[in-house]
């Protein structure tokens, strides 16, 4: 028998007293670990709530630059969820005060028609009345409307008052946003109402068309003002 010690491994061979060194898993630590305290990397707030104010305000706020325009948005809006037009705008005209300036105006513009009429020969009645004279009659219709709507454009257009609206303190300004009506718009309103007072309706057509502001609500337009979208107020 040998009188050898046994073999055993050399030191460096033990797996018991040479582990390789431990290294931590990847991603940063277990899924199980508990987050650090404090916020967040980068600076954010926790599960990422944007800052408040940030986007333009709530969600349930109203947006930036939605606020009314002067006078208002949609002309008939009103009364369904839009902007009342009249915000912002003088009051409106009192009706009975609206029909004195148009008599002041027709008396005015009828004294002009009858002098051209007699001028160029289109008065509608000679010395006999049962001697009427058709086309002097339509020459002289022709002739008062084209007057009548000349005088209402022009005037309407340049400062929203003829002489009358003037006098009397008053002015035609748009539904929408209060302004003085363009020329287009005072051409429309003049023709609706002086057209039928010249050619077939004279005083009645009148009395309808501008009368219809003592009835109308809450605008107190007349025909006229409804085709043109306007009303007058008080200056």
């Amino acid at each position: 028998m040998s009188t050898e010690p046994p073999q055993y491994p050399p030191p460096d061979d033990d797996p018991f007293k040479k582990q390789p060194p431990q290294q931590p898993p990847q991603g940063g630590g277990s899924p199980y670990d508990t987050p650090p305290a404090g916020p967040p990397p980068g600076g954010g707030p926790p599960y990422g709530t944007p800052p408040p104010g940030a986007g333009g305000g709530s969600p349930y706020g109203t947006p930036p630059g939605s606020g009314p325009p002067p006078y208002g948005g949609d002309p008939y809006g009103g009364g369904h969820g839009g902007q009342d037009p009249l915000a912002g705008m003088p009051p409106l005209a009192d009706s009975g005060k609206r029909t004195l300036a148009r008599v002041i105006d027709m008396i005015l513009v009828g004294i002009v028609v009858a002098l051209l009429s007699w001028a160029f020969g289109t008065a509608e009645y000679d010395i006999d009345p049962d001697d009427v004279n058709t086309g002097r009659s339509f020459g002289q219709a022709l002739l008062a409307a084209v007057l009548y709507i000349a005088y209402d454009t022009f005037m309407i257009s340049r400062t929203g008052q003829t002489l009358g609206k003037k006098w009397l303190g008053m002015r035609v300004a748009n539904l929408n946003d209060g302004a003085t009506p363009s020329l287009q718009t005072s051409l429309a309103r003049a023709a609706v109402l002086w057209l039928p007072f010249a050619f077939c309706c004279a005083c009645i057509w009148t009395a309808i068309c501008g009368g219809w502001s003592f009835f109308d609500k809450p605008y107190k337009q007349g025909l006229h003002d409804k085709a043109a979208k306007t009303v007058v107020v008080s200056v």
